[in-house]
Order: structure tokens, then C-alpha cells, then sequence
């Protein structure tokens, strides 16, 4: 089989020889007893950067969303959040397993929320009805093509919730993609939210982690939630030293992923068999239909053309540039995708 380009995920990314390099030599301690100096640093750094009091570093992204939600919520509660949210779509019904919450989804347009739809489906706790506590947002949003949320519509959403006593939680697992994709600044986005978690293993391109942030009390909580799920782990020093490289070195170079995945997006334009699916791509990712089978599309690209993809629909395919996609992959991908469908 030829060399794999594998454009299923940013999550498919793997360590350089620097990261490793930088793994290999952090200085570790057991986390669980806050001994361990490479982790707490990156937690203060990840703190500073988004403009939080406090950070804790945790194995995935769906676990901070679950920490977030449970500690932010008690058993009864209502959240609301989009119908096509990871929280909602990707986390096996952990707002209701961990967290015993009902969820309450809002509209929203090609993964901007209609903050009036938010508003008109906030309840107040009588009698009868679940009271609304928690709104979690997505940014970018993975469904809705690594769609980016304005952050005025972040500010809205946020000044609803305070006016109404929520709480706000931002799944950014992509969140430095809108940053690098607007110029705006992480704690301008980050700051639209009471807790923001952001993925380490995805686009920033470490092996293992996400690290959540809000206030020192909510950390302080968090912490427990974490150890309660099996999340206490011991010298993470060796992970979060990826985390430290990643964002001194993998948080600009994002903005090649996103000029591939419009490049991705242009060659496709024009090939027979490929309805894309929105307009040119705001950050890494693209989505396009098809007339036949997503999955058996898939199955052989990867077959005869050594291309992975991943199917999301039963007609619908999603591409994802990383840092590990360079322009000759770009235009192999291309070429194998017009060939797979002509």
C-alpha cells in the first residue's frame, strides 16, 4: 500500500521529533498530589492565555465537557445546547449518565446559535418544569463544517446568561482555530464564558490531553469531578510537556491547515459526483456529499487510493487538514477523490 493520507481527523496528528524531544525531558512529579512541575506550569500558562484564574489538565475533551457540565449543574437540571453539539452527538449521553441533566437543544444556523432561540427556551424552575442552568456552546463547530461563532454573538449569548443567572460553557476543542482564523484573541473568545476548554490533541498536534479553565473555585471543583472519573493521573509532566510545545510552536502554523482546506475545498469544486457543503471552509475542515454511499466512497478511497476520509452522514464526507496534510497531499487527495467519483 502506497503512503496513507490521512485526512480523517486532526486528531490523527503525531509528535514530531521535538515534541518528543521535549516529552522525553520534562521534569515529572504525581499530579495527583500537585507535585508535578511541568503540569502545573501548563495549567498556569493555559490560565494566562485565555484570561481564566485557573486550569486543569485532563485526558480528553469530552471528559472537561462533563466535568464542566457537572460541576456547573445539579441532578434536574436543564442545559441547552446545539442538536448537532459534541456534547450532544459524540459524548455516549454523559450529560445525563454523569451529570443526570436534561438537555434542551436551540436553533441555530450553520453552527451559529440564534441567541433568540436561546432566550425563548430558557425555563425558570416552578412546579412543574426543570429550571435552565447551563448553556454550552461550540466554537469552532466540528457538524457544522469547523464553523467559526462571531464573538459578538458569543457576547450576546453571554450577556443573556448573566442577565438570566446561567452559567456559560465553551467547548473549544478548535478554539484556537478561531482565533488564528479572525485575530481575535483567545481570552476575547475565551472571556464570553465562565469555563472554556480547549483540545491539546487535536490541531496543536500532542498525543494525549485537553486542559479546562474558568475561576479558582470551579477548578478547585473540577479537580474532584476529575479524580471521581478516573481522571487523576500521575507524572502527566511527560503529556503536558507536548502541551507546553504545542503552544509555543503549533498555535500560527494553524493557519496552513486552513489555507489547505480552502485549497482542498477549491479543487473540488469542479469534480463530478461532489456537492460541497457550505461555502469556502473557515478553518481545517470540509465537508462535500455525494450521490452514492458515504461509506462506500470512503471504503474506496481508502482502498485503491490510500486516502482516508471519514463518513458523517449517509451521503455526507468530511476531510480535515492537520499538520501532518502538506500541499503535495492536498493535491494527491484531490486527484484520488475526482478519479474515486469520474
Amino acid at each position: 500500500m502506497r503512503n496513507l493520507i490521512d485526512l480523517r481527523s486532526d486528531t490523527v496528528t503525531r509528535p514530531g521529533i521535538a515534541m518528543r524531544q521535549a516529552m522525553a525531558a520534562a521534569e515529572v512529579g504525581d499530579d495527583v498530589y500537585d507535585d508535578d512541575s511541568t503540569t502545573l506550569e501548563l495549567q498556569s500558562r493555559a490560565a494566562r492565555m485565555l484570561g481564566k484564574e485557573a486550569a486543569l489538565f485532563v485526558p480528553s475533551g469530552t471528559m472537561a465537557n462533563s466535568i464542566a457540565i457537572k460541576v456547573q449543574t445539579q441532578p434536574g437540571d436543564e442545559i441547552l445546547l446545539d442538536g448537532n453539539a459534541h456534547s450532544m452527538y459524540y459524548e455516549l449521553g454523559l450529560p445525563a449518565v454523569i451529570s443526570a441533566v436534561l438537555t434542551r437543544q436551540f436553533a441555530s444556523e450553520s453552527g451559529i446559535p440564534d441567541v433568540d432561540s436561546i432566550k425563548n427556551n430558557i425555563h425558570t424552575e416552578n412546579l412543574h418544569t426543570p429550571g435552565t442552568s447551563l448553556i454550552v456552546l461550540e466554537n469552532t463547530h466540528n457538524r457544522a463544517g469547523g464553523a467559526i461563532i462571531p464573538v459578538t454573538v458569543l457576547r450576546s449569548i453571554k450577556s443573556l446568561a448573566e442577565d438570566r443567572h446561567l452559567h456559560v460553557h465553551l467547548d473549544g476543542a478548535r478554539l484556537f482555530n478561531a482565533s488564528v482564523a479572525t485575530g481575535v484573541p483567545p481570552s476575547d473568545i475565551a472571556s464570553c464564558a465562565d469555563t472554556v476548554t480547549f483540545c491539546l490533541s487535536k490541531g496543536l498536534g500532542c498525543p494525549v490531553g485537553s486542559v479546562l479553565c474558568g475561576s479558582a473555585e470551579f477548578i478547585a471543583k473540577a479537580k474532584r469531578i476529575r479524580k471521581m472519573l478516573g481522571g487523576g493521573m500521575r507524572q502527566t509532566g511527560i503529556l503536558a510537556a507536548a502541551g507546553m510545545y504545542a503552544l509555543e510552536h503549533n498555535i500560527n502554523r494553524l493557519a496552513d491547515d486552513h489555507r489547505r482546506a480552502r485549497e482542498l475545498y477549491a479543487g473540488l469544486t469542479d469534480v463530478t459526483g461532489v456537492s460541497l457543503d457550505r461555502d469556502e471552509p473557515q478553518t481545517n475542515m470540509v465537508y462535500f456529499n455525494t450521490h452514492t454511499s458515504a461509506d462506500e466512497v470512503c471504503d474506496r478511497l481508502r482502498d485503491d487510493y490510500s486516502l482516508l476520509c471519514s463518513a458523517m452522514g449517509s451521503h455526507r464526507i468530511r476531510l480535515v487538514t492537520h499538520l501532518d496534510i502538506d500541499d503535495k497531499a492536498v493535491g494527491a487527495a484531490i486527484a484520488a477523490i475526482s478519479d474515486c467519483l469520474s
